[in-house]
C-alpha cells in the first residue's frame, strides 16, 4: 500500500499538477491582436467608419480570428468562412445572443426589438412569428405587392430619372409597409406615414452604431439619474411615442379584419393566430415595427449598389438585357413567372450582394459561455464581429478577381445558376448573417430586387453621366457612407434613358390595370 501511495505522489500527482497548470495556461490564451492602452485597451484605434478596411489590415497581419479590448470589452473579430460558420452556424446554440446595447436595445426600443433582444423567451417567441410569416412559401402572397411596386418605380423612374435615389427609397418603404401593415402603395416619399417611421428607424439605426453612446462602454452610466443624462431623456420619450404609433398601426389591421378586410400581410398573419404566436398585443406590434425597420432601408441601399454597378460595368448590364428580351421579349413586363428562365438575373442579386452588400460588418454576437476553438480560449460574453467584406473579398471561394462585379462567377458552363457557396443557407454570400440570426426576411429582399432589377433592366439604360468635354464621369465603388447599419454608395449622377419607346405606354396600361 505504501508502494502505491508513493507511486500516486511520484506520477499521478505531478500529471493532475501538470493538466491544471496547463489549463490555466490555455485558458488565458486568447487570440492575438493588435497591443493596445491601459484600461481602454484599443478602443482608440478604431476609426469612426469603414471598420471593415482596417479590420481587413488586422486579418492579414494577426489571422482570420483576432482579439481587441475595446474599454475592457473582450472583441473577437472573425475575417474568415471558416472561423465564422465553425462558430456561429456550427455553435449557433452559444453564439446567438446580441451585444448589449442599452440606448437602442434597452431604452429607445424598451427591449421589444428582437434584433437587438438577447436570445431569450421573448426573442424566441417573436423569431418564430417572423419566421412563419416571412417564410419561403408565405413570400409569394407578396408577389402582387412587389410586382405593383415595380411599376410604380418604373413608372417614375421613366418620368423623373433624375431623382432615382428618392424613387428607390420610397418603393421601399411603401413595399415594406404594405407587406407588414397590408396598405395600398404609398405614392409620395413625403408621406407623413413614412417620415413618422423613417425617423424611429434612422433613431435607432443611429444608436445602434458602435460607439455612438458613452454608456455602453461605461455602462455604471446607465444608474445616473434621468436628469442628468439627455440622452435618457430623449430614447425613453422616443420609445413611448413610437410604441404608441406602432401600436396604433397595429391596431388599424385588427379594425380592418373585423371589418372583413382579408389582405395578406404580416401583421394579419399574426392577429388571425388565436395565440398571436404566445405574443401579447404590444410584443405583436413591436414585432410588426421590427421587421418594417429591417427592411425599409436594407433594400434601396442594395438596389442603389446595383445601379451604380450597371454605371461600372456596361457589358454585365448587356449581357442581362439580351436576357430579359430573349425570355420577356418587348410587349409586356417581367413578372415572378419569368424567374426560373431568368439564371443571369439571379446571379447578378448574389453578386451585388457580395461585391457591395450593405452591412460589411454583420450585427455583433455573444458568446453565452466559455469556449475553445483552435487552441484559444474565448471567454463567456465576448462579443464577435464577422468582417463579412473580408469573407467576400475571399480569393479561395470566390475566384482572383473579386474586387471585379462579375456575376458569371455565380453560373455554371450552361449559364445555370451554380450550387450556393458552402454555409450561406443558399445565397451564396454572407450579407444576411450567421445562423440563429440570420435575416428573416430574406426571401422577400431576394424577390423585391428580383423584379425591380429585372423591371429597371427591361425599361431602362444605366449610364454614366459625362462632363463638359463629352467624357464619362464614373463613381467610386469603394466610397460610401454610413447610415446606421446600412452602407450605401456616396450619393452619385448617373442617366437612365428608355430602352424601348413601348416601354412608357406598357408602364402606363399596367399602372390603369392596377388601378394606379
Amino acid at each position: 500500500m505504501q508502494d502505491v501511495l508513493m507511486l500516486l505522489v511520484l506520477f499521478i500527482v505531478p500529471l493532475a499538477a501538470l493538466q491544471v497548470l496547463r489549463a490555466k495556461r490555455l485558458r488565458g490564451k486568447l487570440p492575438p491582436g493588435p497591443p493596445g492602452l491601459p484600461i481602454i485597451g484599443n478602443l482608440l484605434q478604431l476609426p469612426k467608419s469603414r471598420h471593415w478596411l482596417l479590420f481587413n489590415e488586422w486579418t492579414k497581419q494577426y489571422g482570420p480570428i483576432f482579439y481587441l479590448n475595446i474599454a475592457g470589452q473582450n472583441t473577437v473579430v472573425l475575417g474568415s468562412h471558416k472561423a465564422a460558420a465553425d462558430l456561429l452556424d456550427r455553435r449557433s446554440n452559444i453564439y446567438s445572443n446580441r451585444a448589449r446595447n442599452i440606448v437602442a436595445g434597452e431604452l429607445l426600443t424598451g427591449g421589444m426589438v428582437f434584433a437587438f433582444a438577447h436570445h431569450n423567451d421573448l426573442w424566441r417567441r417573436q423569431r418564430r412569428g417572423a419566421h412563419e410569416a416571412l417564410s419561403i412559401q408565405m413570400s409569394k402572397n407578396y408577389f402582387d405587392f412587389q410586382e405593383r411596386e415595380s411599376v410604380i418605380l418604373l413608372d417614375q423612374l421613366l418620368t423623373a430619372p433624375d431623382d432615382w435615389d428618392n424613387h428607390l427609397r420610397r418603393a421601399s418603404t411603401s413595399l415594406v409597409i404594405s407587406v407588414i401593415y397590408g396598405t395600398p402603395p404609398l405614392l409620395d416619399s413625403q408621406n407623413p406615414d413614412i417620415l413618422r417611421v423613417n425617423r424611429f428607424t434612422e433613431r435607432a439605426l443611429a444608436a445602434a452604431i458602435p460607439g455612438a453612446y458613452w454608456v455602453e462602454y461605461f455602462t455604471w452610466m446607465k444608474y445616473l439619474p434621468r436628469w442628468m443624462c439627455a440622452w435618457r431623456r430623449y430614447a425613453e420619450d422616443a420609445f413611448k411615442a413610437d410604441s404608441d404609433m406602432f401600436e396604433d398601426l397595429f391596431a388599424d389591421v385588427q379594425k380592418r379584419i373585423d371589418a372583413g378586410d382579408e389582405t395578406t400581410s404580416v401583421a394579419a398573419t399574426l392577429i388571425r393566430d388565436p395565440g398571436k404566436k404566445g405574443l401579447t398585443d404590444q410584443e405583436a406590434a413591436w414585432l410588426s415595427a421590427t421587421l418594417y425597420a429591417a427592411g425599409a432601408e436594407t433594400t434601396s441601399g442594395q438596389l442603389a449598389w446595383f445601379i451604380q454597378a450597371m454605371v461600372l460595368y456596361p457589358e454585365i448590364q448587356r449581357r442581362a438585357q439580351e436576357e430579359i428580351d430573349r425570355v420577356v421579349g418587348n410587349h409586356r413586363l417581367p413578372t415572378f413567372n419569368d424567374y426560373e428562365r431568368l439564371p443571369y438575373v439571379r446571379a447578378i442579386i448574389r453578386e451585388i450582394m457580395r461585391w457591395r452588400g450593405i452591412a460589411p460588418l454583420a450585427v455583433p454576437h455573444r458568446l453565452g459561455q466559455d469556449d475553445y476553438y483552435e487552441g484559444y480560449f474565448l471567454p463567456k460574453d465576448t462579443i464577435f464581429v464577422v468582417n463579412v467584406w473580408a469573407l467576400h473579398q475571399d480569393t479561395d471561394v470566390y475566384g482572383e478577381d473579386v474586387h471585379r462585379f462579375n456575376p458569371g462567377r455565380h453560373l455554371d458552363e450552361h449559364g445555370n445558376l451554380k450550387p450556393a457557396v458552402q454555409d450561406t443557407k443558399d445565397e451564396s454570400h454572407f450579407s444576411y448573417g450567421f445562423g440563429r440570426r440570420i435575416c428573416v426576411g430574406r426571401h422577400i429582399a431576394n424577390n423585391s430586387m428580383f423584379i425591380e432589377i429585372a423591371s429597371m433592366l427591361w425599361a431602362l439604360n444605366i449610364s454614366p453621366e459625362v462632363d463638359a468635354n463629352g467624357k464619362a464621369v464614373l463613381p467610386n465603388s469603394l466610397e460610401s457612407i454610413d447610415e446606421g447599419l446600412v452602407v450605401r454608395p456616396v450619393p452619385f449622377r448617373c442617366r437612365l434613358t428608355v430602352r424601348n419607346p413601348e416601354a412608357p405606354g406598357i408602364v402606363a396600361q399596367a399602372k390603369a390595370d392596377r388601378g394606379l
